[in-house]
């Protein structure tokens, strides 16, 4: 009964000054719908940013680097023995580009239950033929059904079939930025050379386009079988081995683990693109420093319209102690304003906050060098609306808690005789 009467007193005192409610209610409302469209939009952005490169990146990359010989001629000589060699000049010893014993490895790594995927790829530099001028450029040998699967070929491929690379015979995916230079259109065939001085003929079945300039302007795709024959390689010869994570977390340990076992060298994808990791961190942080502050703001607001209203109601407060309330139960009137201010302005502005987000999401965004996307990226994560429907709650109970506080402090003996 009493909980019942300290619910309509509350309800009785928010609708007598409805104005002062409406205001702190919208205050609330705005807050927690930017910080709704906000987050959405800054996560959505940083997402698209990170895919870019991060979804075209192995967690793990196997391959052999070339560095230079560690047992150099002087270290064998016995009287240079124990003693510190200064050598300048050092050359790369001679390495294998290929991966020694690549089938055995990739079907041992396939077999590990931590490993989503594995893509084999042959890198080679070569010269596209342009008249008497020659473009250096870098063609991938791949396969084309694991990118497809491990790392969303598809979706880079802007004109043309991505299987046509495997189905058609010496055929190449130009980078759309080397399309323009060689003026090749879809059919055309195109000249390359490549390090070892044997010009092929190439048949141009699609374009490709990453994102970034500088890389559609010398990356090209070709299936491994035709990378190999430009090389005159057997079909066993393979430069990387990509492979793809359940856990992306776990990469590095990866790393370090498959360089031991199988004497290669591994590079973990968070080492490889450090600096995407810091920029994506450095944005979330600013989109949640403003939504926080956003909230914060609002907060001082219903925390000011509280502190009027307990000014502007001393008499009622000294009535309802002078007739059996007790301060605490005076405590809880005013929280439960406080709280039902940030209930109600937290619901709305978190439907308004998705309707934003919506709206954001269907306002056209097109760009040569996004080709994939036609509008603004948003990222609709439900911890975005449980974050700010938290906060708005949190933010909205300290607004009140102090202004409760001083009002069931109250003297009624005081306000009474003042009277």
């Amino acid at each position: 009964m009493k909980s019942k009467l300290i619910y309509d007193i509350a309800k009785s005192l928010l609708l007598a000054r409805w104005r002062q409610t409406l205001v702190a209610a919208i205050g609330v409302t705005f807050s927690i719908a930017m910080f709704i469209t906000l987050l959405s939009f800054m996560n959505g952005l940083n997402d698209l940013l990170d895919g870019l490169i991060l979804n075209r990146t192995p967690h793990v990359r196997l391959y052999n680097e070339i560095k230079p010989s560690e047992n150099q001629p002087v270290l064998a000589h016995p009287d240079y023995k124990g003693a510190y060699n200064f050598i300048s000049s050092v050359k790369a010893g001679i390495t294998r580009q290929e991966i020694y014993n690549s089938g055995p490895i990739m079907q041992a790594v396939k077999n590990d239950p931590r490993v989503l995927g594995v893509a084999p790829k042959l890198n080679t530099q070569v010269f596209y033929n342009e008249g008497t001028i020659d473009i250096s450029g870098t063609i991938s040998g791949i396969d084309v059904e694991e990118e497809m699967r491990l790392f969303n070929f598809q979706d880079y491929v802007t004109t043309g079939k991505p299987m046509d690379v495997k189905n058609v015979a010496n055929s190449i995916i130009l980078g759309k930025g080397l399309a323009d230079i060689l003026v090749a259109d879809i059919g055309d065939v195109v000249q390359v050379t490549t390090p070892q001085g044997e010009r092929f003929s190439l048949k141009v079945v699609g374009y490709f386009q990453s994102g970034i300039q500088e890389i559609d302007k010398v990356q090209s795709y070709a299936s491994i079988s035709t990378t190999q024959k430009l090389l005159g390689k057997p079909n066993n010869y393979i430069t990387d081995i990509q492979v793809k994570l359940h856990d992306l977390d776990i990469a590095p340990a990866m790393a370090v683990e498959y360089s031991k076992k199988f004497g290669v060298d591994a590079e973990d994808i968070q080492t490889a693109n450090a600096q995407f990791d810091t920029g994506t961190t450095v944005r979330s942080i600013i989109s949640y420093s403003v939504g926080i502050v956003l909230l914060i703001v609002a907060g001082f607001g219903i925390f000011n319209i509280l502190n009027m209203m307990i000014y502007e109601k001393m008499d009622s407060i000294a009535i309802l102690k002078a007739t059996g309330f007790s301060g605490s139960d005076v405590n809880r009137i005013f929280l439960l304003i406080a709280l039902s201010i940030g209930f109600f302005g937290g619901a709305v502005g978190l439907t308004l906050g998705f309707i934003f987000s919506v709206i954001v999401d269907n306002i056209p965004f097109r760009t040569a060098a996004l080709p994939t996307v036609e509008t603004y990226p948003v990222n609709y994560s439900l911890v975005f609306y449980l974050i700010g429907g938290s906060f708005s709650l949190i933010t909205t109970y300290f607004a009140g808690f102090f202004p409760a506080r001083k009002a069931s402090k109250v003297d009624p003996v005081e306000i009474i005789r003042g009277k």
